[in-house]
């Protein structure tokens, strides 16, 4: 048991900050991404990719449109330095997209790092040292004034390096490591140092990357810093502010959205989260957050399965199936009043109007997934996905008192049978109910015959097993048949009665009608549904009749011999 956390924790201190401006702000454009899948994303995996799978990944992040990737730490293993050399030499990196490589502050890494990258058309070295007290004092047994020595003692020499090679077009981004637990006044200090010693200017900005290297506190306290540092730091106009938020408090979108909020222009993360310990911010929830705004993120992820099944491949790590956007069943409604309200919805939502339909903040089309995984029927689930999967899947639009009747049907087999019913179980489940409903019944065929002012109908029925030839008369062909029905014994009464187009049949056939009558047995209580399909009204119709009264149980008491 958890128990008096206040011996053992200390709350983290806010940011003197009282007249912030962040809360009052919207994000009005989407920042600039830059995925870091294949380094922080890799190396937090068990088997980190070979190169296969990161060549996969890379073309991937640049078909869905990133523009900044960091391919690699190359200075860490031999495998990573190969892996940039093979991006610039088999020419794999496209004209607008700027490959990114990440270095510690020590200078044979430095050396190692620059020495990678000879050749690209542009790159950008990310050199970072830790800055926090934590740091400072109980790893590196460092002082301030020693933290500022070595960062700027890194962008010098990678200064150094890389004019010796001006056919690439560089960039610096720095980051000070465990910025979120580090003193802002001495962050800031480290940032202007580095910002003096690469010359930064608004043409030759510098990246400074502001990372929530562990979460240590609410997102709003990381909106308060970036704020501070976005307000105070020397050079704003030749700096890059941006975000590395890690999520070790489930809150790294909402720390990157406040972030952005508070000034940043750019956010690093991986497309599902992935990163050491509880992972990087998830850039596609904070993409299509935006998206669901209206504000154009800027990223393809139109065929998000696809997106999915290549990183899971990639990283041979699942994405949970109800992760936001992406999961398998994150569109899905198992709950009865859920997917009521979402039938609804479909049916009022216009094609050019404002999306709105309940429990769906984005339309499943706009990442690939079609309608048909949006409903989905198990224990407890309601008339509504019924209706919807038969709708959908068959064409069959059931009046909403069919749709009571047969979902107790489905909800006795998915009591009986537990797990989930699908689209065909429900559509097998219909037509043995209804379709095929066992009864004294059977039809064969009809002769409809004008009778005055009045139209007759020959039915020719299986009655027990007994062929019959019936012949009834009627202000319609409904009423002609059920008078025909009753000079057998069959009576019934026809209380209501609906017909909808199914549109052509599975087998690519002519449309088809769907014919529902409520019948009751005269004098008692009760009513039950008959359904037909045929491809004429009519047939349909009388189907939908011996449907019900076989449904009802109505027993033949003059039988014909």
């Amino acid at each position: 048991m958890l128990s008096n956390p206040s011996a053992k924790y200390r709350p983290f201190a806010p940011v003197n900050l009282p007249d912030r401006q962040w809360p009052g702000r919207v994000i009005d454009r989407a920042p600039i991404w830059m995925s870091t899948d294949l380094r922080d994303g890799n190396q937090s995996l068990f088997e980190p990719m070979n190169a296969e799978r990161k060549m996969r990944m890379f073309k991937m992040l640049c078909e869905i449109g990133f523009k900044e990737i960091e391919v690699a730490f190359p200075s860490a293993s031999q495998t990573d330095f190969d892996f940039v050399r093979s991006l610039i030499e088999d020419d794999h990196i496209p004209e607008d997209v700027t490959i990114i490589v990440l270095t510690q502050a020590r200078e044979h890494l430095i050396r190692r790092t620059v020495e990678s990258l000879r050749g690209a058309k542009r790159a950008v070295v990310h050199v970072y040292n830790a800055t926090s007290p934590t740091f400072r004092e109980g790893v590196f047994s460092m002082s301030k004034p020693d933290v500022v020595k070595m960062a700027v003692e890194a962008v010098t020499l990678i200064r150094q390096l890389t004019a010796e090679q001006p056919q690439t077009q560089w960039q610096l981004e720095y980051s000070p490591e465990t910025f979120t637990a580090t003193e802002l006044d001495f962050a800031k200090e480290v940032c202007d140092a580095v910002t003096a010693a690469w010359g930064a200017t608004p043409q030759n900005k510098v990246i400074l990357n502001l990372p929530a290297t562990v979460e240590v506190a609410s997102p709003n306290v990381y909106a308060d810093q970036i704020e501070w540092m976005h307000r105070h730091l020397a050079r704003r106009d030749s700096v890059v502010i941006s975000l590395h938020p890690h999520n070790d408090r489930g809150t790294a979108v909402a720390a990157a959205e406040m972030g952005l909020m508070a000034g940043a222009d750019r956010v690093e993360g991986c497309l599902f989260g992935h990163g050491e310990r509880t992972g990087n911010v998830d850039l596609v929830t904070l993409a299509l957050n935006l998206y669901t705004q209206g504000i154009a993120p800027n990223l393809d992820l139109s065929d998000i399965d696809s997106v999915v099944r290549t990183v899971e491949h990639c990283t041979q790590l699942p994405v949970h199936p109800r992760h936001p956007y992406a999961g398998d069943l994150v569109f899905t409604a198992f709950s009865g009043s859920h997917q009521d309200a979402i039938k609804k919805g479909f049916a009022r939502q216009q094609p050019d109007a404002v999306w709105n339909v309940p429990y769906l903040p984005v339309d499943p089309a706009d990442v690939g997934r079609s309608y048909d995984s949006v409903i989905r029927v198990n224990s407890q689930s309601g008339k509504g996905g019924v209706a919807y999967l038969l709708e959908t899947g068959y064409g069959v639009v059931m009046p909403r008192r069919v749709q009571v009747e047969f979902s107790a049907v489905v909800q006795q087999h998915t009591d009986t049978h537990g797990g989930e019913v699908l689209a065909a179980d429900i559509w097998n489940l219909f037509a043995q109910t209804y379709l095929q409903a066992a009864g004294p019944v059977v039809y064969r065929e009809h002769h409809l015959f004008e009778y005055g002012s009045a139209q007759g109908m020959r039915l020719v029925m299986d009655i027990h097993g007994v062929t019959q030839v019936l012949t009834g008369y009627g202000n319609g062909p409904i009423d002609a048949a059920v008078h025909a029905l009753q000079s057998a014994g069959l009576g019934v009464q026809v209380r209501s009665y609906e017909e909808r187009s199914m549109g052509a049949s599975a087998e690519g056939g002519e449309a088809r009608a769907c014919a529902f009558l409520e019948i009751v047995r005269p004098g008692e209580a009760g009513a039950c549904y008959g359904v037909g399909i045929d491809g004429n009204l009519i047939t349909a119709s009388i189907r939908a009749l011996v449907s019900g009264i076989n449904r009802l149980g109505v027993t033949s008491v003059a039988m014909a011999v």
